[in-house]
């Protein structure tokens, strides 16, 4: 029983380091993104690029995002609690149903209270005023976090692979239609990736003490392939940002094709990057939050 106790908190802290990362990265990307003259340039080349080659990916772009709609979101919402009930978790039924509506909701409230200064950099999207975090990519990425921790553990990387490939082609569609500058995409995966730990936690306080985990449904060797490809797909995305940066007093609707599709091709890698790390995190640690037997 000691062992069993020590193994929860241990677990129990690691959330909880997850969800403050999480929650300091998001404050980071905020003030960098909205609040910085350098940061609201980035995001404005990187939507400048995204007309280079818009009329090709045009047609399934506007498929992706229109397909995403509050009734479409219920109807997805209750097939993952109804997945988690048949596998007899009641409380995992609840915990990825709250998971959803809370990340969902979140992004609401902070996209509405959220101020945006207008530094001049952009401004055709000025009158619009703050977009982040990204409602679509929000709820695309918390679907694909509480199918991880719905699915049984045969298909659940699977799941996660698909779902995380999901998340990050919709927050990218964002950017590649206009809606939605590459930090609002960054933004909600981390919004996102909080309420993960969040809802972990909620999930090892109600797990009984009798609970076994079998150590096959660790799928530790997915879950550090997923997690090295967003961080390569990180790396590619600093060193974009580092090489526009030297370029930084030149306005947007100046620069050449390059440095634009650079922007842009190198936020998509972030965009992309920061989803399949956040759910990396989600499956390293799931076998411990959902137990194949549980007591």
């Amino acid at each position: 029983m000691r062992v069993r106790e020590t193994a929860r908190g241990w677990t129990a802290v690691w959330l909880v380091v997850l969800a403050l990362v999480q929650a300091a990265a998001l404050l980071l990307v905020w003030r960098f993104a909205v609040h910085t003259r350098t940061g609201q340039w980035l995001d404005t080349v990187a939507l400048t690029g995204n007309r280079i080659g818009q009329d090709r990916i045009d047609g399934p772009v506007a498929s992706l995002l229109n397909a995403m709609s509050v009734v479409l979101l219920l109807v997805v919402t209750a097939v993952i609690g109804f997945i988690a009930l048949i596998r007899g978790r009641k409380t995992l039924a609840v915990t990825a149903t709250l998971l959803i509506a809370g990340a969902n909701v979140s992004t609401q409230l902070l996209k509405h209270y959220l101020v945006r200064p207008d530094f001049g950099i952009d401004p055709e999207r000025a009158a619009a005023g703050n977009s982040l975090p990204s409602g679509h990519t929000a709820v695309a990425a918390s679907v694909a976090i509480a199918l991880i921790l719905v699915l049984p553990p045969k298909v659940r990387v699977l799941g996660a692979f698909l779902g995380a490939g999901y998340a990050a082609a919709a927050g990218v569609a964002t950017l590649s239609a206009g809606w939605h500058r590459p930090s609002d995409a960054v933004a909600a995966f981390l919004l996102v990736g909080g309420w993960a730990a969040v809802g972990g936690l909620v999930l090892l306080f109600f797990q009984r003490d009798r609970a076994e985990i079998s150590p096959a449904d660790a799928h530790r060797l997915a879950a550090a392939l997923l997690g090295l490809v967003g961080v390569l797909a990180l790396a590619a995305c600093g060193l974009a940002l580092a090489w526009l940066n030297a370029r930084s007093g030149t306005p947007a609707d100046e620069l050449s094709r390059r440095p634009l599709f650079i922007g842009y091709a190198g936020s998509a890698a972030g965009i992309a990057g920061t989803m399949a790390v956040v759910a990396a995190l989600v499956l390293a640690v799931v076998h411990r939050l959902v137990p194949r037997y549980q007591g």
